[in-house]
C-alpha cells in the first residue's frame, strides 16, 4: 500500500491515547456501515489512555530482560506477582540474580509457572553475559543488532519473539517484535504480515527515531488485537481500525458483534490468553498488561 502504516498509526495513537468523547466520535462518524450495524448503530468506546514510552513495565533494561523470559506461557499478572517478589528480596539485578542459586531464584519467581525452567534459563543469561560480555547489558547492546540477535538466540529459551523484545525494549535496538497479535491484524487488512514490510512502511518524517516508534506500534497493535481483533469473536464494530478494513475482508459477512464492555481495562482474561497464545514452545511470549 502506498500509505504504509501511516494511516493505522494515525487511528491507533487517536483511540488510544485520545480522550473518550474524542475517539467515539470519531469512529462513530467513519466506521463501514457494515459495522456500526452491529454496534446498533451507537459507538460506545471504554475510555483509554496508554502511555506508550512506559508500555512495558519496568524500572531498568535487566526488569524488561526479567520479564520477557519469565512471561513465556504465563499471564503478565504472574509476572508481576514474580518481579514484585524478587523486588521486595532486594535481587532484581544482575548481582542479585548472580548470588542466588537456581533453587533460591525459583523459590521467588514461583509465581511465574514453570518455575525451575525459568529459574535456569535467567541464571544462564545472567552466567553467559558475565563470561561473554563482563555482565554489562552496556556491552551487549552496543554490538550491531544483528550481532547482538544472534548470540540471544543462541540461550536457551529464548526465541525470536524474545529475543527482538529484548533488542528493542530493553536495548533501544530498531528491530521490529513480530507477534501473534500484529500478525493477525496484518492479515484481516490483507497487509504483508513480514518484519521487513512493516519496518519499510513505518511512517519517518516527524523526527522520531525508529526504535521509539517501533515500540510504540508494537504496544498499538498489541493492544488492539488483545481488545478488539480477537482471535474468536473479534469485535470489529469497536475497533479503531475499522474504517481502514478494505471492502470484502475480514470479516467477510456483516454480523452482529456484542457491545463494547465500557471501562474494560487491563489484560485479557486467562481464557482469551489461552485462546491468544503462541503454541507452547521455547521463547513464546505473553505481553505485558495495557495500561490504563
Amino acid at each position: 500500500m502506498d500509505s504504509g502504516l501511516a494511516a493505522y498509526e494515525t487511528a491507533l495513537r487517536a483511540h488510544f491515547t485520545a480522550g473518550k468523547e474524542r475517539a467515539a466520535a470519531a469512529r462513530g462518524a467513519r466506521a463501514p456501515a457494515r459495522l456500526r450495524a452491529g454496534m446498533g448503530g451507537v459507538s460506545r468506546v471504554p475510555a483509554i489512555s496508554l502511555d506508550l514510552d512506559h508500555w512495558w513495565p519496568a524500572a531498568s533494561p535487566f526488569e524488561v530482560i526479567v520479564g520477557a523470559i519469565l512471561v513465556q506461557n504465563t499471564a503478565w499478572s504472574n509476572v508481576a506477582q514474580a518481579i514484585a517478589t524478587l523486588r521486595g528480596a532486594k535481587r532484581l539485578s544482575l548481582a542479585g540474580i548472580r548470588e542466588l542459586s537456581e533453587a533460591e531464584l525459583g523459590e521467588l519467581i514461583r509465581s511465574s509457572g514453570f518455575w525451575r525452567q525459568k529459574a535456569r534459563r535467567l541464571r544462564g543469561f545472567v552466567t553467559w553475559l558475565d563470561a561473554a560480555h563482563g555482565g554489562r547489558l552496556d556491552r551487549l547492546f552496543a554490538q550491531p543488532t544483528a550481532a547482538a540477535r544472534e548470540q540471544l538466540l543462541a540461550l536457551e529459551g529464548i526465541g525470536e519473539e524474545t529475543a527482538d523484545t529484548i533488542l528493542l525494549f530493553a536495548g533501544d535496538h530498531a528491530r521490529f517484535v513480530m507477534d501473534t497479535y500484529t500478525r493477525r491484524v496484518l492479515a484481516r487488512h490483507q497487509l504483508p504480515a513480514e518484519r521487513a514490510w512493516v519496518e519499510a512502511a513505518v511512517p519517518r518524517s516527524d523526527g522520531m527515531n525508529a526504535a521509539r516508534r517501533y515500540r510504540h506500534l508494537h504496544a498499538l497493535l498489541v493492544e488492539t488485537g488483545k481488545r478488539y481483533c480477537r482471535q474468536r469473536a473479534p469485535d470489529c464494530g469497536a475497533c479503531p481500525l475499522a474504517p481502514l478494513l478494505p471492502a470484502g475482508a475480514y470479516p467477510p459477512q456483516a454480523k452482529p458483534h456484542a457491545q463494547p464492555r465500557l471501562g474494560a481495562k487491563g489484560p485479557p482474561s486467562r481464557g482469551e490468553q489461552k485462546r491468544d497464545a503462541r503454541p507452547r514452545r521455547a521463547g513464546a511470549r505473553a505481553h505485558p498488561p495495557a495500561h490504563p
